[in-house]
């Protein structure tokens, strides 16, 4: 009980404090996910030791599940803040950055993991697929508060929130084929994959996502016309769907994380205006309260004597998969991307791809699966590696593209003079 008075103890503390200090740490260098990961090491083993997962159960299950659920409700947050049509609207975007885009990435940082550090190119796959998302918790840091709306286009932030949005769900096909040509014979593999993966997996809890969020979107519309629904119960809505949609997703065998992000924007359709706000006030709150203690658990188990038994490696790894992974991509679908005209802004979007919870959920899913611990281990130094750069040029990017903006808004008001 100690612990569990501890671990409450830090985790209300940092809410509280993220709170009270929210914008003079939206304006700081200093991200939250980053703060609550250097708490979590603080308090864990290798520093203070006042508290220590693995006395707790299985640390990597239990990162899976606190991931899961962490994925679950930011997606739920990125589908309501999301115009209602914007994915109808851009669809053509979208589908580049999914189709080709992921595809990419994940064989761009696989190529790197083989080359780097010289595994067989299956086991590479398998950390290629796992940190090839762009992950929407560390993305959501970037693309809300004031800095981000005051400094880069809704534009941006919109194809930002939905990619990472979408393609967290839609890396789990990637996840999955190196793992079956891991532990079943190829052809059984490929048939799995097509049969089993995308046409239920994939393509069912996509519709299971659909129908649960139209439904209660439509529930909600009945329930506000005959005077059913209260205030408080408006404001749970939300989190119970998220909850409600990955428990069924997980208990019909389908990939519940990309259902969640299906409900979410099925549900939208059918609500607007002020409920609109509500939804974003008490998802974006939930949002911090969830988002940190996944982060405090990382750096709780964060694996220390791992990371550096990989060496200088490791950190070249890290390095090139922030530089190389995502960047010359987006540079060369640049011209079929509306929203990527300017080249800065280009850059931008090239830059920030975080890699965070999302990658942390299928490396340890690829543990339980496979029992191959190396994919947490290069997954989670990533990880920790984009957190920091990530973090730390969120602000000051977002900074120096407003004041180009502003440049080169004054100097066309000057040349119409």
């Amino acid at each position: 009980m100690e612990h569990l008075n501890i671990a409450l103890a830090v985790v209300g503390g940092l809410v509280l404090v993220v709170g009270l200090l929210s914008s003079p740490l939206d304006r700081s260098w200093l991200s939250v996910p980053l703060l609550a990961f250097l708490l979590g090491v603080a308090l864990g083993p290798e520093a203070m030791d006042l508290l220590d997962p693995r006395t707790w159960g299985d640390s990597k299950k239990l990162m899976e599940e606190t991931a899961r659920i962490t994925l679950g409700i930011s997606l739920m947050g990125i589908a309501l803040r999301l115009p209602p049509d914007y994915p109808f609207s851009h669809w053509r975007s979208l589908s580049i950055l999914l189709a080709i885009g992921m595809p990419a990435m994940c064989l761009i940082s696989a190529l790197l993991t083989y080359g780097a550090l010289g595994l067989p190119l299956l086991t590479a796959l398998l950390v290629g697929a796992a940190i090839c998302p762009t992950d929407p918790v560390l993305a959501s840091s970037i693309v809300t508060g004031g800095v981000a709306k005051e400094n880069l286009p809704g534009s941006f932030r919109h194809l930002l929130s939905s990619e990472s949005g979408a393609n967290d769900g839609l890396a789990y096909p990637l996840v999955l084929l190196p793992i079956l040509l891991l532990t079943a014979p190829t052809g059984d593999a490929w048939l799995d994959w097509f049969g089993r993966v995308w046409l239920w997996e994939v393509g069912g809890g996509v519709l299971v996502g659909i129908a649960l969020g139209w439904a209660t979107g439509r529930a909600l519309r009945w329930s506000e016309e005959r005077g059913y629904l209260d205030q408080p119960s408006f404001l749970s809505i939300t989190v119970a769907l998220t909850i409600f949609v990955l428990g069924v997703g997980a208990l019909l065998g389908t990939n519940s994380i990309l259902g969640v992000f299906a409900a979410g924007l099925a549900f939208d359709q059918e609500v607007g205006g002020q409920e609109r706000s509500e939804e974003d006030n008490v998802q974006e709150a939930v949002n911090i309260l969830l988002t940190l203690p996944a982060f405090i658990l990382f750096g709780l188990i964060a694996p220390w004597g791992e990371w550096q038994a990989l060496g200088l490696q490791g950190g070249l790894l890290a390095l090139l998969v922030l530089l190389l992974r995502r960047l010359p991509i987006l540079l060369l679908l640049r011209p079929w991307l509306p929203a990527l005209r300017d080249w800065p802004i280009s850059l931008i979007m090239g830059w920030f791809g975080p890699i965070g919870i999302s990658a942390l959920y299928y490396a340890t899913l690829v543990t339980s699966r496979t029992g191959y611990d190396l994919a947490w281990t290069i997954g989670s130094l990533i990880v920790a590696v984009s957190m920091v750069a990530h973090g730390i040029t969120a602000t000051p990017f977002a900074r120096r593209y407003g004041r180009w903006c502003s440049r080169r808004r004054g100097d066309a008001t000057e040349d119409r003079h």
